[in-house]
């Protein structure tokens, strides 16, 4: 059995998967926030531009 937990702790075998899936994660992260921004002055934008047209038809 100790041979076990030790072979078990020393054992680096799907190591570079774990290490992807952390990366890939934090890239995702990372563009939902981005998309979030965009999103945010996207509707910034649109909510000037129909005030500015209902303010001219008016």
């Amino acid at each position: 059995m100790k041979t076990f937990w030790i072979r078990f702790w020393k054992e680096t075998e799907g190591q570079d998967l774990v290490e992807y899936a952390l990366i890939v994660a934090a890239i995702a992260l990372a563009m939902v926030a981005a998309v979030r921004g965009v999103v945010t002055a996207l509707n910034s934008l649109y909510e000037s531009i129909a005030a500015g047209l209902a303010f001219t038809s008016s």
